[in-house]
Order: C-alpha cells, then sequence, then structure tokens
C-alpha cells in the first residue's frame, strides 16, 4: 500500500512538472518570435521555432502521462498508449516544415547580411538559459521516461540559448551579422537531424516492426533453451509506443508435457524470460510435434539468413 501510494505520488509529480516546463516553454516560444522580429535575429526566430516544437511535445507528454492511466477498452483493447506516436509524428511534421522555412530565410540572409540588434539577442539570451535551465532543473529528477525525455529536450534549449549568448557577445565586439543565419542554420540542421531520427523511429512503431534493441532470432533460442520446449516458430516482436514491447509465438511441446496443469509452468518460464528482454505482454500458442503450422522453423532460419545479406 505504501508503495502503491508512492507509485501515484511520483506520477502526480511527474504530470505537475511536465505542466510547468510546458507553460514556461510556450510562454517564452511567444516571447522569442517578438523578440526575434524586434531584433531582426534570424538565430532567435529559429530557436523560436525549435521551443514551439519542444511545446508541442511537452502538451502531449503531459496529455499522454495522463493519458496512459486509462484501462483497456472495448474499442482500444491495448489502451492508449500508441496514441503518443501520433502527437510525435505530427511534431516531426510541424518542426519539419517551420525549419525548411528558417533555412530558407537563412540562405536569403547570408546573400544579403542584415544588421541585428545584438543588445537583444544578449538579452533573450539570458531569459532563455534561465527559463530553459529551471525547467530542466523541475525535469531531471523525474522517475517516468516521458518526464527524463523531456529534460532532454530542454537541455537542448539551454546549450542553444548558450550559443546564441556566445553568438551575440562576439558580435557586440566584432560586426559580423552573417554568424546570425550561420548559428541559425546550426540549430535548424539539428532540428532536422533529431526530426528524422524521431520520424524513423515513430514510423517503425506504426509500421509493427521489430523495436530497435530487440534480436528476434536471439530471442527464439532463448525460449527454446526451456527444457519442456522443443521449438518455436511463428515469432513476432512489435511495440505499442517504442516503449511498451509486446509479442507473440507458437510454441512446440515436447509430448510428455501436454496437460494443463505441465503447460502452466511453462508459460511461467516463457513470461519471465520475455519480461526479462524488455517485453511486457506475451500471446503463447501450445502445438504438439505432430501438429502443422506453417512458417515451419526452417522458413525462420532462412528468412533470418536472407535478412543477414542484404
Amino acid at each position: 500500500m505504501h508503495k502503491h501510494s508512492h507509485s501515484h505520488q511520483d506520477k502526480d509529480r511527474s504530470r505537475q512538472n511536465i505542466a510547468i516546463a510546458f507553460l514556461l516553454n510556450l510562454s517564452f516560444t511567444l516571447i522569442e518570435f517578438v523578440g526575434g522580429m524586434l531584433t531582426n535575429s534570424i538565430a532567435i526566430i529559429s530557436d523560436a521555432v525549435h521551443d514551439l516544437g519542444d511545446s508541442i511535445s511537452l502538451a502531449f507528454a503531459w496529455y499522454f502521462e495522463k493519458l496512459s492511466k486509462r484501462s483497456p477498452t472495448i474499442k482500444y483493447s491495448y489502451g492508449y498508449k500508441r496514441f503518443s506516436i501520433l502527437g510525435a509524428l505530427l511534431n516531426c511534421i510541424i518542426l519539419l516544415i517551420g525549419s525548411i522555412i528558417v533555412i530558407y530565410e537563412c540562405v536569403k540572409r547570408i546573400i544579403e547580411p542584415q544588421n541585428v540588434k545584438v543588445e537583444g539577442m544578449f538579452i533573450l539570451a539570458i531569459i532563455g538559459i534561465v527559463v530553459n535551465g529551471f525547467a530542466v532543473w523541475r525535469t531531471s529528477k523525474g522517475k517516468g521516461v516521458n518526464e527524463r525525455v523531456v529534460s532532454l529536450h530542454l537541455l537542448e534549449d539551454v546549450l542553444g540559448w548558450a550559443a546564441v549568448l556566445v553568438v551575440s557577445i562576439v558580435m557586440f565586439f566584432v560586426d559580423l551579422p552573417i554568424l546570425d543565419p550561420l548559428l541559425s542554420i546550426g540549430i535548424a540542421l539539428f532540428i532536422l537531424y533529431n526530426v528524422v531520427r524521431n520520424m524513423r523511429i515513430a514510423l517503425k512503431v506504426i509500421l509493427e516492426g521489430v523495436p530497435l534493441d530487440m534480436d528476434i532470432y536471439k530471442l527464439k533460442q532463448k525460449v527454446e533453451t526451456i527444457p519442456a520446449i522443443e521449438s518455436v516458430h511463428d515469432l513476432h516482436v512489435w511495440s505499442l509506443d517504442g516503449q511498451y514491447n509486446v509479442a507473440s509465438a507458437h510454441v512446440v511441446v515436447k509430448q510428455e508435457n501436454n496437460s494443463l496443469e505441465e503447460l502452466a509452468p511453462v508459460k511461467e518460464q516463457i513470461r519471465i524470460l520475455m519480461k526479462e528482454e524488455g517485453i511486457e505482454h506475451v500471446t503463447i500458442e501450445f502445438e504438439n510435434e505432430q501438429e502443422y503450422c506453417s512458417p515451419c522453423d526452417k522458413d525462420f532460419i532462412e528468412k533470418k539468413i536472407i535478412d543477414e545479406q542484404r
């Protein structure tokens, strides 16, 4: 009961920290857009686009932290975990469009450099470091996955504003307006790199690909080390949201292990083994050696060899 109470407190604290980080980030994003136009700094506008994406991420993180508490329903039997992938894809699309627009504007600024109000850049950079630094401090000690991911995003913002601060100091002493669009292109390319990486992960989850850190062939071999099991085939592993992994398998048991009483401990051993490999939910279908099922183990091994050759 004590542990259960702590779990609820951690969840509530996590949602509260994410909500505070979201409000801080969104408020400062609006200030950035206004400040970027007033200072004529494309680098600040570029960082505002980045922060807008982070604000959207924070909003989804807060919402799905709350939504994940819902139990599975008759319409969503696996629950609501996969909804977070829709949020991730939407965020990627917004950042992708924003970054392309920023890069286009940067190229124009490089061809025809424009003067920037360096003092305004300096002040906004200081505020950015303080605001995002506070948000990082609030979320850095979180126990939830959402909260830790949010903290990393905000830490990137702090580093981005540190770069703006350095450039503003350099431009205060040296008249190099081209530094502003160059810094902006650097920020935009960094955003695009993360967008492409996150989009690949999200699409793989949606297409029910095998999780990145999972070797399905080694998993099959490991399950087959259980004494009562003859072989494993038709093994599938996928993820609901990039973290909650699910598997299904056809398990051929040896002839002497046929009764429900004998199969129960075998099933428990499989579940424990799968849990150790990061699989939360397993569906097992038992078969005997005489039962025909396709694809067979031979097909599985041949597919493994073909995949490796690719």
